[in-house]
């Protein structure tokens, strides 16, 4: 039987890769009146990207393995 990608699991990546974008503008916005709050913000971004990039993946391999089981 092939694996079910959990949509939520995606929705979950788009929302985390959303996130990243709003903390990378306010970095940039940020960016010259307090570098400290820019840095932040680019971790925060940097944590959300790595979080989006395992989600991501996790689907990939499902759909790998789906699609060697069909075969």
């Amino acid at each position: 039987m092939a694996q079910q990608i959990d949509p939520n699991q995606l929705k979950k990546a788009e929302a985390a890769t959303t996130l990243a974008k709003s903390l990378i503008s306010q970095a940039i916005e940020q960016s010259a009146a307090n570098p400290t709050l820019c840095e932040e913000a680019l971790k925060q971004a940097s944590n959300e990207i790595a979080q989006a990039q395992t989600m991501i993946s996790q689907a990939q391999s499902t759909l790998q393995a789906s699609s060697q089981q069909s075969v």
